[in-house]
């Protein structure tokens, strides 16, 4: 709802996964801002200043990780004074956001995968574990796979890959980073389900970063958009295949 004074929206409603919201100063709200308008018109990207006490509360997720990375945001009349791409654009705003989230942005997501890999295969040489021929060629697919991740985001980068390079991207780091965590634990053998020796200290628990790595990367196939609507929307958008019928059961 626009204010009187024709430039502050007043933004309630709620959402949930918000990432780090507990610790933002400003979020994004793709906010309905045309009374009737219906699916993607009539709404607006705002920045919203998180500082509203009393407006915006945030409910952190315990997540199986037992941090929070994720969040419930209730907004009770929220001021935003900040458009992004002009009013009624949201949705065209979104859509490129999203896109260069699963694109150009996974370059540097790509530098902790990195780490992470170089410190499984640290740990397979250590236990042992790269001595099984198995194991070993599991482990320079994942190598192989995260220098063919980095090409196709250096392709997106150039502005030569086709418009469903971001949803490729998407597929193809979210499912890597998960077969990365199973090999994280399976090279630590069974140490890796052993918890901290004095429990009375880690309340409830604490993780290694393999045990976190593991864990926490069950959520990667689902959060940034699913590998469902990623494969929708290269089936739709790139392949030009009919769009799936949605009528009654």
């Amino acid at each position: 709802m626009r204010e009187p004074d024709g430039r502050t929206y007043r933004v309630t409603g709620q959402k949930i996964w918000t990432s780090l919201a507990h610790e933002a100063d400003w979020c994004f709200v793709l906010a309905r801002t045309e009374p009737g308008s219906v699916r993607h018109h009539g709404l607006t990207f705002l920045l919203v200043p998180m500082d509203q006490p009393g407006r915006i509360e945030v409910r952190p997720i315990r997540q199986m990780t037992g941090t929070s990375d994720f969040n419930e945001v209730f907004f009770d009349g929220a001021h935003a004074e900040h458009v992004v791409g002009g009013e009624g654009n949201g949705w065209r705003v979104a859509m490129s956001l999203l896109g260069f989230e699963r694109g150009v942005s996974t370059l540097a997501q790509q530098i902790g995968f990195a780490r992470e890999l170089e410190g499984v295969v640290r740990t397979a040489v250590e236990t042992g574990a790269a001595r099984d021929p198995v194991v070993r060629e599991r482990l320079v697919r994942q190598w192989a796979e995260l220098r063919t991740m980095r090409w196709n985001a250096l392709r997106t980068l150039g502005g030569s890959a086709d418009p469903g390079a971001p949803s490729v991207a998407k597929l193809l780091w979210a499912g890597w980073h998960q077969r990365l965590g199973e090999l994280a634990v399976l090279v630590r053998g069974a140490a890796a389900s052993v918890g901290p020796a004095d429990w009375s200290v880690s309340s409830p628990y604490e993780l290694d970063a393999a045990q976190h790595l593991f864990l926490f990367s069950r959520a990667d196939t689902i959060y940034g958009g699913s590998d469902q609507i990623q494969r929708t929307i290269i089936a739709e958008r790139v392949l030009g295949l009919p769009r799936e019928h949605k009528g009654a059961v």
